[in-house]
């Protein structure tokens, strides 16, 4: 299988640790899959030496050259205090042109927004920097309250852990749910955080020592994908009413029970397709679908294709 090549680009004053992030996802090796599956190379406008704004320098080898054969571009960061240079902007503007994806993590979105990759379109960012980054580009949608936001050819996301999500999503993109989770595993990372739930959760401490209801009530659910739940029932295996489950689930997850328990069996059936020769009828039924007709609309809302090309793209 060729490398898919992925250029990020450094900048002056940059954090390691941005830097650091679409690295140590796209580079990790999998226990399912050792082999690598990405090249990454860091370049920059000016390479060679570059301050960080962690006391200490990196050396860059590559400038923006780098860009003009990458599938994939990351911008990992941006300093909002400075204008995106012209030759960056102009380097990122032609490589998605010739069909490069473009991935800015957290104030990266500064930069795609300046190529004007995200006019009227959906954009994510950090919260914090969300007001700034609408007033710079009044023709996008601006989303301070989602992990990430995926437009097939412009990939945004919130900082932080966020960007963790958002690369291990682009993995899952490219390879499948198996295998980005088999990786999340070697990262230590949770396998799946959608990119719809809210950057920031209020999570209450829990009121005393003991067994955490809702984690039980969590783990209750995911044993039970196959079976018809109801939410009174699901919210009295943790001894609650339903509209006190509901708040507390919300709070603590950032989305609704319905729509965390559609996609914890849409990430089934994904597994199932991509690790098993069982028909999509049997898929439907093990994660909860019921039918192939309801799993066949699910999947095609969401991932924008069907169960049985879903496998043809993902099984070896």
């Amino acid at each position: 299988m060729p490398l898919h090549e992925v250029a990020v680009v450094a900048f002056p004053g940059i954090s390691p640790f941005h830097l650091s992030v679409p690295s140590t996802v796209f580079t990790s090796r999998s226990r399912s899959a050792p082999e690598p599956r990405y090249r990454v190379t860091v370049c920059a406008q000016l390479p060679g030496v570059l301050s960080t704004d962690a006391g200490y320098d990196l050396v860059v080898a590559h400038g923006l050259e780098a860009l003009t054969s990458a599938q994939t571009v990351v911008i990992p960061s941006w300093n909002t205090a400075i204008e995106p240079p012209d030759e960056l902007v102009d380097a990122v503007r032609e490589a998605h042109a010739r069909g490069a994806r473009v991935v800015a993590l957290c104030l990266g979105s500064f930069v795609v927004a300046a190529a004007g990759l995200v006019d009227g379109r959906e954009v994510a960012t950090h919260w914090s920097a969300a007001p700034e980054l609408a007033r710079r580009t009044p023709s996008a949608t601006v989303r301070s309250d989602v992990l990430w936001c995926d437009l097939g050819d412009v990939v945004t996301s919130a900082g932080v852990a966020a960007a963790l999500d958002c690369c291990l999503h682009v993995v899952r993109s490219d390879h499948g749910a198996s295998y980005a989770a088999d990786l999340a595993r070697t990262l230590v990372l949770a396998p799946h955080r959608d990119g719809s739930q809210a950057q920031y959760i209020r999570a209450p401490v829990a009121p005393h020592e003991g067994p955490d209801t809702f984690e039980s009530a969590i783990a209750w659910a995911t044993a039970r994908l196959d079976q018809p739940l109801d939410l009174d029932t699901w919210a009295a295996s943790a001894h609650q009413s339903r509209r006190t489950f509901t708040r507390q689930f919300r709070a603590r997850t950032g989305t609704s029970p319905g729509q965390w328990l559609l996609r914890q069996r849409l990430i089934r059936a994904r597994v199932l397709l991509e690790t098993t020769d069982q028909t999509v009828e049997v898929v439907a039924a093990a994660s909860g679908f019921g039918s192939s007709a309801a799993l066949r609309q699910h999947f095609a809302r969401e991932f924008r294709t069907s169960p049985r090309r879903h496998r043809s793209a993902f099984r070896p």
